[in-house]
Formats: C-alpha cells, sequence, structure tokens
C-alpha cells in the first residue's frame, strides 16, 4: 500500500546533540501507530516534522498531494480565539460537517462558550481533540492525547479514534491506551527508528530483546578489542606489514566501541523513608464534606492501615482531591470524624506543575533556594548528584523551570517529593508526562516503599500495577472502596469509571431502593452450583489461609533464600498463587452471600 507520509532519513542537531540520526516513518491509509522512546528522545520534534511544523537539517518529507492531516500539539495556541467554539471551527475544511464540532464539544463536556483564557489543562486538552478530530482527516497525529483527562474522557476517545477512518500516529504514555489502538510500533531510539509490526502490546518483551542482542555484541566487541591490545603488547614484533594493519584494525575498533550510542541511564527513584508510622495510619468515620449544597464526600467511612496502596478514580470534579485532603487532614470534615495515626509523615506529588516558577532553577527548587546541597535520607548530597538519579545533566543545574518538556519537569516534582522522609507516599497524576521506562521505575518503587500510598490516577493500566484497593467516585459524594485495581474494580462492578451507578451489580446495598430485593428475587435465584459453592467456599477459604500461614512461617528463616535459592523461589511463587486465589474466593463468597441475602429479605 502506498506511504501518505513518508519520512526518510530524518536528521535533527540541537547544539553537539543528534536528537534525530536518520529516523523514518511511514505511514499508509487507516494505518495505526504507536512512536515510543524515552523522555528527550525527540518524539514531539518528529511528530512535528512528520506535520510539517519543524524543518529538519537533513532527510526527505513526503506527503501524498490531496491527503488531509492534523496534528495534536502538547500545549495548544489558543491565541487570535476568544472562545473554544471559534478555537475547533477553525480547524475545519472547506467540505467539513460544522455539526461534527458541536457533537464532539459535547461529547467531551464543553459547550463552546467557554473563554480561552480561562480554561484548565484539561478544558484545553478536549478543546484541542474536537479541533483535530473534527475533520476526520486522512491521518491523525497526536501527542499525549490523554494527559489531563480522566478515565471517561479517556475511553471515550479510544471508542472515538476505533471508529474513524484516519490513519493514526500515537504517542502516549498510557499504556492500555497505546495497546487498545496501536497496530504498529515505531521505536524512537538514540536517534534511529525501529519499526515492529505489531501493536504496543507486544513491544516491551521485542525491545527487551533487541538491548540484550545490543549488550551481548558489546561484549563480544570488548573482548575482540581486549585480544588486539593483548596481541599489540606481547606480539612478535617481526612482519612490520601485518602489524601495521592489526593497529589499524584495533583503531577502527575503538572508533567503532566509542561511537555506540548507550542507551540512556534509568531514573534511580528512591523515597527517603521516615520511621514506621503506626498500624492504623487513617481512620474516617461518616465523614462528609460539602461546598454550599453540593456534598463532595458524603457518609465516607474507612481503616487505612500501613503498607496499604490505595488508588482513587472518578470523573474530573468527582470530589477525589477533596477526599485526599480529608484524609491527610489538609481539609476538616463538616461532620464526621477523620482520626489520623501515630508518627505519619507525609510527603506529596501535587499534579499542578504551575506552582513551579518559571523563573526558578533547577538547583533552586530542589535545595529551597538554600544552597548547593539538600538533604535526601537524612544525608546531605550535592544537588548536582541527586540531579544525576533523575537523568538531569550538571549544566541543567542552572537552568530555569520555563526550559523543560513536560517529562523532565515530571521528574523534577518526583525528585523534589521522593526526597522528603516519609511513611505516607501522596501522589496525585504522577503518571503525566512520564516515559514509560520512568514509568516502571516508579511502579518498582511504588511496590518497595515501605510506608502507606494514595495514589490519584486515570492510568488503567499503571492502577493495576500498583494499588492493593481501589475507591471509586460512584457519583453524590459517595465513594466505594473494591479489593484489587482498576480490572479488578470493573470486573466486581460490571462497568468502568464512565459509569453513573453500579445499582445493576449490588441492588439492595448500594441503590438503596425498596423494591431492589423484589427485583432481584424474581430475576435471578440461587442456582444448585451457588448453593454447593456457599457451602464448600468457607472451608476452601481457611485451607489456603492455614497454606498461606504455613508458607510465610517459612519465609522468616532468614537463611533460607542462602541455603536453598530453590525453595525460595518456589515457596514465593506458590505464596503468590494461593494469595491471588484466596482473594478470588473471598469475592465470590462475599457476591454469594450478597445474592443470598437479598433474596431471602425479599421473601
Amino acid at each position: 500500500m502506498a506511504a501518505l507520509l513518508h519520512l526518510q532519513d530524518i536528521h535533527l542537531t540541537y547544539g553537539t546533540t543528534a536528537l534525530l540520526d536518520g529516523a523514518e516513518i511511514s505511514v499508509s491509509a487507516g494505518e495505526r501507530l504507536c512512536l515510543v522512546g524515552r523522555n528527550g528522545s525527540g518524539k514531539s520534534t518528529l511528530l512535528k516534522i512528520a506535520a510539517g511544523l519543524v524543518e529538519p537539517d537533513d532527510g526527505r518529507r513526503f506527503f501524498q498531494p490531496g491527503t488531509t492531516l492534523r496534528c495534536l500539539p502538547q500545549e495548544p495556541d489558543f491565541s487570535g480565539f476568544a472562545t473554544v467554539g471559534e478555537y475547533a471551527l477553525a480547524g475545519l475544511g472547506p467540505s467539513d460537517d460544522p455539526h461534527r464540532v458541536t457533537y464532539l464539544l459535547g461529547e467531551l463536556g464543553l459547550t463552546g462558550d467557554e473563554k480561552t483564557g480561562e480554561l484548565s489543562g484539561g478544558e484545553a486538552r478536549r478543546a484541542a481533540l474536537a479541533r483535530v478530530l473534527a475533520p476526520s482527516p486522512d491521518i491523525l497525529l497526536l501527542d499525549e492525547p490523554t494527559n489531563h483527562l480522566d478515565l471517561p474522557a479517556i475511553e471515550w476517545l479510544e471508542s472515538e479514534l476505533a471508529g474513524m477512518r484516519s490513519a493514526l500516529v500515537l504517542i502516549s504514555h498510557d499504556r492500555r491506551f497505546l495497546a487498545n489502538l496501536s497496530k504498529v510500533t515505531i521505536w524512537l531510539d538514540r536517534g534511529q527508528t525501529r519499526r515492529l509490526e505489531q501493536g504496543f502490546g507486544q513491544f516491551e518483551v521485542w525491545r527487551d530483546g533487541v538491548l540484550e542482542q545490543e549488550e551481548l555484541e558489546r561484549h563480544k566487541l570488548d573482548r575482540k578489542i581486549a585480544m588486539e591490545l593483548h596481541w599489540v603488547r606481547y606480539g612478535v614484533s617481526a612482519r612490520r606489514k601485518r602489524n601495521q594493519g592489526r593497529l589499524a584494525r584495533l583503531g577502527e575498533l575503538r572508533r567503532e566501541r566509542t561511537e555506540q550510542r548507550r542507551v540512556a541511564g534509568d531514573v534511580n527513584l528512591n523515597a527517603a523513608a521516615a520511621d514506621k508510622s503506626g498500624t492504623r495510619v487513617v481512620e474516617a468515620k461518616h465523614a462528609t464534606k460539602s461546598y454550599g449544597p453540593r456534598k463532595i464526600v458524603d457518609d465516607f467511612s474507612i481503616r487505612i492501615l500501613r503498607g496499604n496502596r490505595v488508588g482513587m478514580v472518578g470523573a474530573n470534579g468527582s470530589g477525589k482531591t477533596t477526599l485526599v485532603n480529608l484524609l491527610t487532614s489538609r481539609l476538616a470534615p463538616d461532620s464526621g470524624e477523620i482520626k489520623p495515626g501515630a508518627n505519619v509523615v507525609m510527603a506529596s506529588l501535587d499534579q499542578d506543575r504551575t506552582k513551579l516558577h518559571p523563573e526558578s532553577t533547577l538547583q533552586d527548587v530542589l535545595t529551597g533556594g538554600r544552597g548547593s546541597n539538600i538533604v535526601v535520607a537524612g544525608q546531605s548530597r550535592h544537588v548536582v548528584s541527586y540531579m544525576k538519579d533523575f537523568l538531569f545533566t550538571p549544566e541543567q543545574a542552572r537552568t530555569p523551570v520555563h526550559v523543560l518538556s513536560g517529562g523532565e519537569r515530571a521528574r523534577l516534582l518526583l525528585a523534589k517529593a521522593l526526597a522528603m522522609p516519609s511513611n505516607l507516599l501522596v501522589l496525585d497524576e504522577p503518571t503525566n508526562d512520564l516515559d514509560l521506562e520512568t514509568l516502571d521505575l516508579l511502579q518498582e518503587m511504588i511496590a518497595d516503599y515501605p510506608g502507606t500510598v494514595l495514589l490519584v490516577s486515570h492510568d488503567r493500566d499503571f492502577l493495576d500495577r500498583t494499588v492493593t484497593s481501589v475507591l471509586m467516585a460512584e457519583g453524590n459524594g459517595r465513594f466505594v472502596e473494591y479489593a484489587g485495581g482498576y480490572s479488578d474494580m470493573v470486573a466486581q462492578r460490571g462497568s468502568g469509571v464512565a459509569a453513573k451507578s453500579v445499582a445493576a451489580a449490588i441492588p439492595q446495598k448500594i441503590s438503596g431502593n425498596a423494591a431492589g430485593p423484589k427485583a432481584v428475587s424474581s430475576k435471578r435465584r440461587l442456582s444448585f452450583k451457588d448453593k454447593h459453592a456457599l457451602e464448600e467456599l468457607p472451608r476452601r477459604i481457611s485451607s489456603l489461609e492455614a497454606e498461606i500461614a504455613a508458607l510465610q512461617k517459612e519465609l522468616t528463616d532468614n537463611s533460607l533464600y542462602a541455603r536453598d535459592p530453590a525453595r525460595f523461589a518456589a515457596i514465593m511463587a506458590r505464596l503468590g498463587e494461593a494469595q491471588a486465589s484466596l482473594s478470588g474466593l473471598e469475592d465470590r463468597w462475599i457476591e454469594l452471600e450478597t445474592l443470598r441475602a437479598e433474596i431471602e429479605g425479599a421473601i
């Protein structure tokens, strides 16, 4: 199939650094590509070159005549437009339907009358999406389209893009979004592109294999250089022509080794830990918070224990931030009670990056303007040394914040938050603008963190990988806790965040409708299989609990790993399986017991 857009051998250098060094992209009609790579690798720049907004130093851009293209920038420019409606309509071509703008703005929660100078980050992103989606172009270039969107908007956008005929090129940190939409993966790595004819779901295994092969080749080259050096030093000095040839070959090998561009190092994410908190970190009893006539949090109760990782999900404006502020004692409830635990020391990462003063330098942000040293985990470190842990160069210490990319600002806020000793970590949208590798490390840091974590996120995959329970904003100030990650919550509710009610899942308990039990009993009865399961599940649960206790007791032997690593690995594997099975059995028992109680209550 002929390409609608083809970038060939693209080169671009900033200063002395080659950002793009022979990059290529080919986009055919209807193709679904994702463009992935580290922060700062040049993904956004390559997308701008594809859109014709940036001119490369060298290379060829072919664009099929008559093809329509729209590009979603990370930071849309609203200058010259008074309202969102004017801005979105300006993206239409002569033959495009203006009614589609009205439809898209409505689906995205906008009227079109919003003033462009008063938009939040989420509203700006929605307006920009309406502008580029409305023409249904042949090619859509989308740079971080899910940033600042809540889960209902992300899932709506997935559905809308899946139904469009446009070819897509996506840049996103949202793994599930990429996996659901992409069919081809372009990896931008050290200035060059590699193409995988599969979607993002297969990318990470393939990438790891490529990097392992590179490391093997580098090891072989090192050995070859060592052998040549040994010959130069200790070989026979006769046959001078041959000697000169081998010396020239050694020089070539050394040049090859020097010119190899290694993968950039990983961010070193380690949260500075404070002393342990008490077992109970915070307890809420019937807490309520209202603003005017609207209840933001209504009759909320929870007990969060040390080591819990609690995720909070819901539409924008559903009260997640207010609930976090109540649980962390930044706000007092109107009624009810919030009891913080003993010895709780909190560190927080705020999603509002506008609080970073644009003229402040990286050093001043990290040290608070107090010299060149920063205290991390009780020890004084030079700020440049600490910056290197987050992939900042020494030269950037005096760099003002306003020149940083979105990903660099995200890393700077992480560096500031993780330097503070804590045993309660509050993360509000930590995944925005982070590359996939840094997300992996952040996930590992949360898993290893010895304290408690409160996490607000719209990233479904990240929630699945990090939290032990999810607090879902069900509407009207009501929050319900579900065991497991986001996918587990969807399985228990029967629907995701976009759903307005869980009444269908648990009619009597959640909806409070007096007719609920009768409706359930008329539609469903306990089958023989359900009755048998209710009798058997307690026995199976007890058996698994006993097995888990025995396995955990065996792990208390501190010498087990050194003495018998295979046995240690087998115990860890079985322990994970048993705990997962126990969670599943408990969920099933609760479901059946709830149904039985509802049916009996209706008789």
